[in-house]
C-alpha cells in the first residue's frame, strides 16, 4: 500500500503564524510580568534577551532543524537519527498529555470568567468566588471530590473545538485556526493595552515594571529566571517545534523563522508586561496599596487580582471580555500545538488516518481531563502536575536532548549545516558553542536548584505522599512512559526520511 504523502504547511506564514501561536500562551500574560517585576524590573529585560539569543533561539533552529531534516513527529525523528534516543520523543508525547489535561482546564475557567465579567459575578470577594463559589476547592489535597460542573460543561466545549480543529489537519485545521485567531488576539490585546494605559495610576505600574534594579544583574537567580522565562516561553524541549518543522517544505528558511518566532513572542511579552503593571497601578491607587503587594502571577493574576480591577474600572466588563477573551486564544493556540505533538507521533507509529487518530487518541487525552480536574480537589492536582512535569519534564528532557544531539550523537554541525543550506541567516560556531555548553550548563544549575527546594520543603506545603504520588509520580511516569514504549518493536518500520537539502548540496560539491 503506497504510504499517503505527508501533509505540509500552505505557506512559510502558515508556519510562522501556528509557531507564533503555539508559543505565546498563557504563561506570556500571565507569567513573564511577575517574573520580570521580581528579578531586577527594567534590568531584567538583559539576562532575558542574552538568554534568548543564547539558548531560545538555538533551540529553536534546532527543533526546526530535526523535525524538518526527518520529516517525522518528535519519537520518529529521534529514532530516525538513532533507534535508541526515540525515548525521548515518547517522553515528550506523555509530557504533552499531562500538560495539554490541565491546560485545556485553564481555558475552560477563562471561558466562563468571560461571562462572569458582564455583571461581576465574583461580588466583593474575587478570591472566595473562584476558589470556593466557582470552583467548589476541597479542603484537602489528594481527593478528588464531586463533579463541579460550571467547570465541566465548558471543558468539554474546549475540547471539542480543539478535536475538530486537529480533525481538519494541518492546513485546513491548525493554520487555518491559527490565521483567525491570532490577529484577533493582536487586536484585542492592544486594545485592552491602550485602555490600560489611559486608566489612573497606569503611570506608576509602569514605572514599578521598567525601573531598573541593576545589583540584580548580580544575582545568578536573576539569570537562572530569565533563561527558565525563554525555556518554557518559546515551546521548546516537549516536541512542538519539532512537529511542526516536519510539516515544512524542504527548501524553508529556518534560522529566519526561528527568529521571527522568537521576536514575535518576546514582543508579546513586553506588551503584555506593559498591559499588566499599567493595570496594577491602576488598582494601587484605587485601593491605596503599594504594587508589590498586589504583584502576582498564575491563577491569583488572572482569575482575582484582574476581577478585582474590573469592579473598580470604568466599562470594567468590557475589559474583562477583552482580557478573558486574550486568554482563551492565546491558550487554545497552544494546546492545539501541544495535542499536535500526541497525534502525529501516533499517526507515525501505527499508520492510522488523521480522523482515526484523533478520534481514539485525542479522545483519550480529553476523557483523562474531563475525569480528573473538573472536581473539588481538581485544583491541587493541577497545581502539582503543572510545577513537576514543567521543572522535571520539559527542563529535564530539553537537557537530555543537548546532552543526545550534542555530546552523544554529535550530530550539531549536522545539524547547523541543515539550516545553513536554506537560511538567509548563517549559524556560526558560536550556535553550536550556546547547544554544547551555555544552555545545558544553565539547565543543569536550574534542574539542581529546583531539585534542592523540592527537599528542602514540600512544594506548597503538601503532603509526602500527595507530593510523592501527584508530583513525582507524574514526572516520573512521563519518562517511564517513553522508555517503556520505545522497547516495544515497531510493526512497520517507518519510511526513511527524504535525503535533505544540505546532504544533496554536500554530494553535489564533492562529485557524487
Amino acid at each position: 500500500m503506497a504510504t499517503k504523502p505527508r501533509e505540509q504547511w500552505g505557506s512559510r506564514y502558515g508556519f510562522l503564524i501556528a509557531a507564533i501561536g503555539s508559543a505565546i500562551g498563557l504563561g506570556n500574560i500571565w507569567r513573564f510580568p511577575a517574573e520580570a517585576y521580581r528579578n531586577g524590573g527594567g534590568a531584567f529585560v538583559l539576562p532575558y534577551l542574552i538568554a534568548l539569543v543564547s539558548a531560545g533561539l538555538p533551540l529553536l533552529i534546532l527543533e526546526y532543524t530535526i523535525g524538518r531534516r526527518y520529516r517525522k513527529s518528535a519519537p520518529a525523528a529521534y529514532r530516525a537519527m538513532a533507534k535508541p534516543a526515540q525515548f525521548i520523543g515518547w517522553w515528550q508525547v506523555a509530557i504533552c498529555f499531562v500538560i495539554a489535561t490541565y491546560y485545556a482546564v485553564i481555558l475552560a475557567w477563562a471561558v466562563r470568567f468571560i461571562g462572569f465579567s458582564f455583571g461581576e459575578k465574583w461580588g466583593d470577594d474575587p478570591d472566595g468566588f473562584l476558589f470556593d463559589t466557582f470552583l467548589q476547592r476541597a479542603d484537602t489535597p489528594g481527593s478528588f471530590g464531586g463533579f463541579v460542573s460550571g467547570v465541566f460543561w465548558p471543558l468539554l466545549v474546549v475540547w471539542v473545538i480543539t478535536l475538530v480543529i486537529l480533525a481538519l489537519g494541518v492546513r485546513r485545521g491548525i493554520e487555518m485556526a491559527n490565521k483567525i485567531f491570532m490577529p484577533m488576539l493582536v487586536v484585542f490585546f492592544l486594545i485592552l493595552v491602550v485602555r490600560a494605559l489611559t486608566l489612573d495610576g497606569a503611570v506608576e505600574g509602569l514605572n514599578a515594571f521598567f525601573t531598573p534594579d541593576w545589583d540584580a544583574l548580580t544575582d545568578g537567580d536573576v539569570w537562572v529566571a530569565a533563561y527558565g522565562q525563554i525555556f518554557f516561553s518559546l515551546s521548546v524541549g516537549f516536541g512542538i517545534m519539532i512537529t511542526y518543522a516536519s510539516y515544512l517544505r524542504s527548501r524553508s528558511d529556518l534560522s529566519g523563522s526561528a527568529m521571527v518566532a522568537g521576536l514575535s513572542n518576546c514582543s508579546f511579552e513586553l506588551l503584555a508586561g506593559i498591559g499588566v503593571f499599567s493595570t496594577l497601578g491602576f488598582m494601587a491607587q484605587a485601593s491605596g496599596l503599594r504594587i508589590e503587594e498586589l504583584v502576582s502571577d498564575g491563577v491569583g493574576l488572572a482569575f482575582v487580582a484582574f476581577p478585582t480591577i474590573i469592579s473598580q474600572m470604568p466599562a470594567g466588563a468590557f475589559f474583562g471580555f477583552l482580557f478573558f477573551t486574550s486568554l482563551v486564544i492565546a491558550g487554545l493556540t497552544s494546546l492545539i500545538s501541544i495535542v499536535q505533538v500526541i497525534i502525529a507521533a501516533v499517526e507515525d507509529r501505527t499508520g492510522w488516518g488523521r480522523g482515526r487518530t484523533v478520534a481514539i487518541v485525542g479522545g483519550a487525552t480529553a476523557l483523562a481531563s474531563l475525569l480528573v480536574y473538573p472536581r473539588e480537589g481538581g485544583l491541587y492536582f493541577l497545581d502539582i502536575a503543572d510545577r513537576f512535569i514543567n521543572r522535571y519534564g520539559i527542563a529535564l528532557a530539553g537537557l537530555v536532548v543537548l546532552i543526545t544531539v550534542g555530546w552523544i550523537l554529535r550530530r550539531l554541525k549536522q545539524q547547523q549545516e541543515e539550516a545553513d543550506a536554506t537560511s538567509a541567516i548563517q549559524l556560526g560556531r558560536w550556535w553550536r558553542f550556546c547547544l554544547g555548553v551555555i544552555t545545558p550548563i544553565v539547565l543543569a544549575v536550574f534542574l539542581v536548584d529546583s531539585v534542592r527546594q523540592e527537599l528542602n520543603e514540600n512544594y506548597e506545603g503538601y503532603s509526602d505522599g500527595f507530593v510523592l504520588a501527584a508530583g513525582w509520580g507524574v514526572a516520573g511516569g512521563a519518562l517511564l512512559f517513553g522508555i517503556l514504549v520505545s522497547l516495544i518493536p515497531w510493526r512497520r518500520e517507518p519510511e526513511p526520511p527524504p535525503v535533505s537539502v544540505a546532504d544533496v548540496e554536500k554530494n553535489e560539491r564533492s562529485g557524487s
